[in-house]
C-alpha cells in the first residue's frame, strides 16, 4: 500500500512515495486528528456504556436483594406452615386418642350394661322358676292333702271340721 503524502522539500512541495517514511507521519497525523475530534464521541460512548453496566449492575444487585427477601420470607412462611402443620397433626393425634378412649368407655360401659341386663333376666327366670316350683309343690300338696282328707275324713269329721273352720272365721271379722 502507497500512502501520498505532501512534503515540503528544498524546492517547494512533492510526493513522497517511500512507504517506510510516510507511515509514520500519517498514524501521528490520523492519532492527532482522532484524539482531537474522536475523544468526545468515544468518551460519550464510552460513558454511555460505562452507564448503562453500572445500572445493570444496580439492577442485578436490586434483584438479588428482592430474591434474597423473597427466599427469606419463603422460608418464614415454610417454618410457619411446619409449625401449623405439626400442630395440626397433634391435634390429630389428640383427638383420635380421645376418640379412641371415648369408644373404649362407650363400650365398657355397654358391656356392662348388657352383664347387668343379663344378670337381671337370669335372676328373673330364676324367681319364675322358684315360683313355678312353689305352684307345683302347693298343688300338689294340695291335692295331696285333699285325697288324705277324702280317704280319713268321713263325712261327720268334715262337717266338723268345715264347722269349726267357719267359727275361727266368724270370729276374726
Amino acid at each position: 500500500m502507497i500512502d501520498f503524502f505532501l512534503l515540503a522539500t528544498e524546492g517547494g512541495f512533492g510526493f513522497n512515495f517511500d512507504p517506510l517514511d510516510t507511515n509514520l507521519v500519517n498514524l501521528a497525523i490520523i492519532i492527532g486528528v482522532l484524539y482531537y475530534f474522536g475523544r468526545q464521541f468515544l468518551g460519550k460512548i464510552l460513558s454511555e456504556r460505562r452507564a448503562n453496566i453500572e445500572e445493570a449492575i444496580q439492577d442485578a444487585e436490586r434483584r438479588q436483594k428482592e430474591a434474597a427477601d423473597a427466599l427469606s420470607q419463603a422460608e418464614s412462611d415454610l417454618a410457619q406452615a411446619q409449625a401449623k402443620a405439626e400442630q395440626i397433626r397433634q391435634r390429630g393425634q389428640e383427638q383420635a386418642k380421645a376418640a379412641k378412649e371415648a369408644i373404649l368407655e362407650e363400650a365398657k360401659r355397654d358391656v356392662e350394661r348388657l352383664k347387668a341386663e343379663a344378670s337381671r333376666e337370669m335372676e328373673t327366670e330364676r324367681e319364675q322358676v322358684i315360683a313355678e316350683i312353689r305352684r307345683r309343690i302347693f298343688s300338689m300338696a294340695l291335692e295331696k292333702a285333699e285325697s288324705e282328707i277324702d280317704n280319713k275324713l268321713d263325712e261327720s269329721a268334715q262337717q266338723k271340721l268345715i264347722d269349726r273352720s267357719i267359727a275361727m272365721l266368724g270370729g276374726r271379722q
